[in-house]
């Protein structure tokens, strides 16, 4: 991250919310949270309604299925012991109480290909801020529910749960919360169903594996209170916050989660993820973005309830002066590539309700990152259109193809059917809370860059198909063009050059 006028960072304690439908967490266990409802009835809202996880976990079996082997919370270590002993594809049930690992750093479970660990009613293992890993290894098709897993000190970027990133992994109706690091990692075709990922020190899920993932469900699960260890201040521009991040994901079906109340962004995917579908989800309340799509390719995004997201870090960067329109959702150097295979060859923003957050989406390019370049802050990677990034460099980057391969192109975004609401007195903002934008910085850097002057931002703003149409828009709502010093208002956007927003309604107030 860290590039010039955007720090998706620094976030301070997390604002206070009033709304009743938006309680912040208070960090215990037991909290009682309000059940987001979806959208309000307006006219094309979702239907999107998610269950409280996290305050009503679906409960495991009573007791033992049949040649299950049962795992004592009163022996210390008894479930490594007996994963260690059992043959693969065992299944242990685990009995009601606090089981714990032997009390050293790197005790953990190591699970066998196709083990089953399931939770009776009330059963928690407890890392006691000495185990690092709950469940580790590289065994394939494990399957981990209906257990709470709690305080234990992942190191940063990594996870508690499959801290291996192994492959297949089925997560469900599990508490996974108050640990350092990330709740759990992710591997391919992982399933991560009904969970409350809460608490967490850094994420609550991290999708990463070197060799990259393919075929990710994350679906009705509650993601809060992620990122307790606020590591934007401990790590300036690290990048590394908020409920989940996904990295070099291809395919994934996030829906139907509750993603509230984290620090920093809700969702976050960034570097070569391809072909998402973001749908059916409740994203609010999150103190940055509710979902950032940076450097990838390929997504649906539809039928999400956005609400109330940005308040504090988007108050923070208008405190301080800083014009570049911080957004809810925010695509960055992320577009439509029919190159690179998936179910859409456009990113898709459909049939969404963003309701009251500050600003909205701001579709970004910045000119001076690009593959081989110093300001690629995924320092290392490159384009999925370019095999060999050693021929990103003088004198061939400044030709075709590599002069359009070379770098991730904000293209071929298509902003239809939404509904976007701004009541500037729910929200509490005087300035710089109402935008839309679609923009570049000036080229400047590095010496040899093919791409200085302006004309990425002309080439975001008009040559590169983004388009925004047929939308519903209630409140003062102003856009920014080209770069962060042009701000219009509608009838300049929907007027040429610009032409956007055809076949869209403007409503002055907020309830209209």
């Amino acid at each position: 991250m860290g590039i010039k006028w955007r720090h998706w960072a620094l976030p301070a304690a997390s604002l206070a919310l009033v709304l009743p439908a938006v309680a912040g967490c208070t960090g215990t266990p037991d909290d009682a949270r309000p059940e987001p409802t979806g959208a309000p009835s307006a006219s094309g809202a979702p239907s999107t309604a998610v269950a409280r996880v996290c305050a009503k976990p679906a409960p495991g079996p009573a007791k033992a299925p049949a040649g299950a082997v049962t795992v004592d919370p009163a022996v210390v270590g008894d479930l490594a012991a007996k994963t260690e002993s059992s043959p693969a594809h065992t299944t242990f049930w685990l009995r009601p109480g606090k089981h714990r690992l032997a009390p050293e750093r790197y005790a953990q479970v190591v699970p066998k290909e196709g083990n089953r660990y399931l939770g009776a009613p009330g059963a928690v293992l407890d890392g006691r801020r000495t185990s690092q890993y709950a469940f580790g290894g590289s065994a394939r098709d494990v399957t981990v529910r209906h257990l709470t897993v709690q305080h234990f000190v992942a190191p940063h970027d990594e996870g508690v749960v499959n801290s291996g990133s192994a492959d297949g992994w089925v997560i469900e109706h599990t508490r996974i919360q108050y640990n350092s690091g990330a709740g759990m990692m992710a591997g391919n075709r992982q399933r991560v169903r009904g969970n409350c990922l809460r608490g967490n020190g850094q994420y609550g899920l991290n999708a990463y594996k070197s060799t990259g993932i393919g075929g990710l469900l994350v679906e009705g699960n509650e993601i809060t209170d992620n990122n307790r260890d606020d590591w934007e201040r401990r790590k300036p521009g690290c990048g590394c916050t908020g409920g989940a991040k996904f990295w070099a994901v291809d395919g994934a079906d996030v829906r139907g989660n509750w993603v509230h109340d984290n620090r920093g962004p809700g969702l976050w995917a960034d570097t070569n993820n391809n072909d998402f579908r973001i749908e059916d989800n409740v994203l609010e309340a999150n103190d940055g973005a509710a979902l950032i799509y940076e450097i990838s390719y390929n997504a649906v995004i539809r039928n999400n309830m956005i609400r109330r997201n940005n308040w504090v870090e988007g108050r923070r960067s208008a405190e301080r002066g800083d014009t570049f329109p911080y957004a809810t959702v925010y695509l960055s150097e992320a577009g439509g590539e029919p190159r690179v295979r998936a179910r859409t060859d456009k990113i898709d923003v459909h049939r969404n309700v963003l309701e009251n957050n500050w600003n909205g989406i701001t579709l970004w390019e910045n000119a001076d990152r690009f593959c081989n370049s110093p300001a690629n802050t995924s320092s290392g990677d490159c384009t999925l259109l370019v095999e060999d990034t050693d021929r990103c460099a003088q004198p061939a980057i400044a030709t075709a193809p590599l002069h359009a391969d070379c770098r991730w192109k904000t293209q071929r975004v298509d902003i239809h059917d939404n509904r976007f609401v701004l009541d500037k007195s729910v929200v509490g903002c005087t300035v710089r809370c109402d935008r839309m934008a679609v923009l570049a910085n000036y080229g400047t850097y590095p010496d040899w860059s093919p791409y200085k002057g302006d004309r990425v931002a002309e080439a975001i703003t008009l040559e590169q198909h983004n388009r925004w149409h047929d939308n519903v828009y209630a409140g003062p709502w102003s856009f920014v063009v080209h770069d962060p010093s042009r701000v219009i208002d509608p009838g300049q956007w929907q007027a040429a050059p610009y032409r956007q927003d055809e076949g869209s309604t403007f409503r002055p107030r907020a309830g209209d």
